[in-house]
């Protein structure tokens, strides 16, 4: 198949290997969007809380669950802004649908440690403010919520999608190539 032939694949669009780069790369730049915000705005929260007065009275604990929350904050906004890096370095090599590729990988692995550090940032709240076990029962109640929300239900939806489990003909990344892991 030559450069700019359609994909011959039953999702209706025709598309050509380019185009679906194009319209997946735009796709996860929305996704960014949204991801890179709230992590920019939560590592910011992270690093104010150290010249924070209080700070001072955080025990071991605490300290090393801090520390280990900007650790994830830090590698989180590593790897969700990664896509931008890879995409500029590969810019106008005719690498478009593998640079998709790496930064599809990226920002999943961007999710989960965003849940890692979303987890962890509630941990440190929680115990500033609760008696230790209740915190830790909230904890595991939130970290619950967002496995579901984040992880179970993209899951059975890629499961069940209307096409016979494949989503919108490849968005799930076990046809076109271009999905989160290779095959």
């Amino acid at each position: 198949m030559a450069t700019g032939d359609p994909v011959r694949s039953d999702d209706g669009r025709g598309e050509s290997r380019e185009q679906r780069a194009d319209r997946r790369w735009n796709e996860l730049l929305q996704e960014l969007r949204v991801a890179q915000t709230g992590t920019q705005i939560l590592f910011g929260f992270l690093v104010a809380v150290v010249f924070q007065p209080r700070f001072t009275e955080l025990g071991t604990t605490d300290r090393v669950v801090y520390v280990v929350t900007v650790c994830l904050g830090a590698a989180t906004t590593g790897a969700l802004v990664a896509p931008v890096a890879v995409h500029r370095l590969v810019a106008g090599r005719r690498l478009k649908p593998e640079a998709v590729s790496w930064a599809g990988r990226l920002t999943l692995v961007g999710v989960v440690l965003l849940y890692l550090t979303m987890v962890s940032t509630f941990l440190l709240i929680m115990r500033m403010v609760l008696d230790d076990a209740i915190a830790l029962w909230l904890v595991v109640v939130m970290a619950l919520w967002l496995a579901l929300c984040w992880f179970v239900v993209p899951f059975v939806a890629r499961r069940g999608g209307a096409n016979g489990g494949n989503g919108d003909g490849g968005n799930d990344g076990t046809r076109d190539g271009y999905g989160p892991w290779p095959r």
